[in-house]
């Protein structure tokens, strides 16, 4: 099921089809996957796991694609003068307590 942002997630939950297949590729099971996101049953992850395998070269140009919209957007958020100053306080709570 497509959502309005452009992912698509399993019928019924929010969960995406790239956590799915990111999962599966790390060697999790689909029980461990099921564990993970219980909202999406195990008769699920097999389908979206067969359909994966059969269509592979897709998904994972889609997931590439993801994952570089991401990287753009954390890149783009991470430059921003608000960030640096809340990671610069941060830093200096942290600075502070491991002074303690």
């Amino acid at each position: 099921m497509h959502w309005e942002d452009g992912s698509i997630r399993v019928h019924g939950s929010r969960v995406t089809l790239h956590t799915i297949v990111t999962r599966f590729r790390v060697g999790d099971t689909l029980e461990e996957i099921h564990e993970g996101f219980p909202t999406v049953s195990l008769a699920q992850i097999n389908t979206i796991i067969d359909w994966y395998l059969q269509n592979q070269t897709e998904v994972d140009a889609y997931i590439k694609q993801e994952d570089a919209e991401t990287e753009r957007i954390r890149q783009e958020i991470e430059s921003t003068p608000e960030y640096q100053a809340w990671r610069a306080e941060l830093h200096r709570r942290i600075a502070e307590l491991r002074k303690t």
